[in-house]
């Protein structure tokens, strides 16, 4: 029994089941502590570590957007959970030849663990930026925000389909004093009406990630820029229980060794864009992430980095994209949503996508 395990047991024991949402912020909180998580080592893999052409596209998008917005000087580079810091080294690197981009860039970082505060250090070198625990204490100014795989670790909350209506999924304990899932009282949902939901059907809502929308849309909407969401999820609000824990890039039972193992859950974007839209930002998207990096030129980059290498190398390079677009990999189950202001009507990527 992991530490967090007994405290959770007996704060349940004391002041009765605890919401999912409960779990998962003492359970990722505990996580997210850890050495590194991340990489062949670790626990899972993010798209930036399967390719470096992921990140160097992010950060060509964002050169072209922060053009779009009249290249301000100077403007907040925002990352939203930079993992080791390899997708901003490689949107760094992509975009050292612009002209003025790295002279307007005031980089800030948002990221609560000490461990990877200082793999990102060490990912950008001599590059200065700045730390926050949360985007409150951002400061002003147009942005362009990046987040990938940032949401899905939120915490959320769920809710199962009675015969009486919608009750919260709680987490309380059993006779064995494990945990187990256990039905609230009866609560009214809005945002499952109207979905087709059978007895059994679970319905969740990430309230932080629609306060982080808002918050960003408000901001977006007041001082400019834009911002770029990639995760997995739906696109459109549905049924369905994503919640899951992954441990040694495998699946993992959510109720073992609590804080040992990364609890996540499908975003919904339609959730999200409506947050921000209702703020004052317009939304692009969500697009596939396979659509949205074939419209990059990934496949070209593919043909550049490949260029010259050895089969064994370039067999390897093809087969990380590869995984970054197919349908097969994380091509259409990861979408790609922008945000920004009212005067970036269309963004690169999205130009068939748009509309809250």
């Amino acid at each position: 029994m992991t530490t967090l395990a007994a405290e959770l047991r007996q704060r349940i024991a004391a002041q009765g089941p605890i919401t999912v949402a409960d779990y998962m912020a003492a359970s990722n909180a505990a996580y997210y502590r850890r050495d590194d998580v991340f990489g062949a080592n670790g626990d899972f893999v993010t798209a930036p570590d399967i390719s470096q052409a992921f990140g160097e596209l992010i950060g060509l998008w964002t050169a072209v957007t922060w053009q779009a917005m009249g290249a301000p000087y100077p403007f907040r580079l925002i990352e939203c959970g930079p993992g080791r810091g390899t997708l901003m080294r490689d949107l760094l690197r992509a975009t050292a030849k612009i002209a003025g981009f790295h002279a307007a860039a005031d980089i800030h970082l948002v990221e609560a663990s000490p461990y990877l505060r200082s793999c990102q250090a060490w990912a950008l070198g001599d590059r200065e930026a700045t730390w926050h625990g949360t985007i409150d204490s951002l400061p002003a100014g147009p942005a362009i925000v990046i987040a990938n795989e940032f949401l899905d670790a939120l915490p959320i909350r769920q809710f199962e389909k009675h015969a009486d209506g919608w009750r919260e999924r709680k987490i309380g304990l059993g006779p064995d004093g494990y945990f187990v899932f256990v039905a609230a009282a009866r609560s009214d949902v809005p945002d499952a009406d109207g979905l087709a939901a059978d007895v059994g059907a679970v319905f969740e809502i990430c309230e932080p990630a629609r306060a982080w929308a808002a918050a960003l849309g408000r901001r977006l909407a007041r001082d400019g820029g834009a911002a770029l969401v990639v995760d997995y999820g739906h696109r459109t609000s549905a049924v369905g229980d994503t919640l899951q824990a992954v441990r040694r890039h495998g699946y993992h039972p959510i109720f073992r060794s609590p804080g040992e193992a990364d609890l996540t859950a499908h975003v919904d974007f339609a959730a999200v864009a409506a947050a921000a839209h209702a703020t004052g930002a317009v939304c692009h998207g969500p697009v596939e992430q396979g659509l949205w990096l074939r419209r990059l030129g990934i496949q070209v980059r593919q043909t550049q980095l490949t260029a010259g290498k050895s089969e064994v190398v370039a067999r390897e390079i093809s087969a990380g994209i590869r995984r970054l677009i197919e349908p097969d990999g994380m091509g259409m189950l990861f979408k790609v949503l922008a945000l920004g202001h009212p005067s970036l009507a269309s963004l690169e990527g999205f130009a068939q996508d748009g509309g809250p």
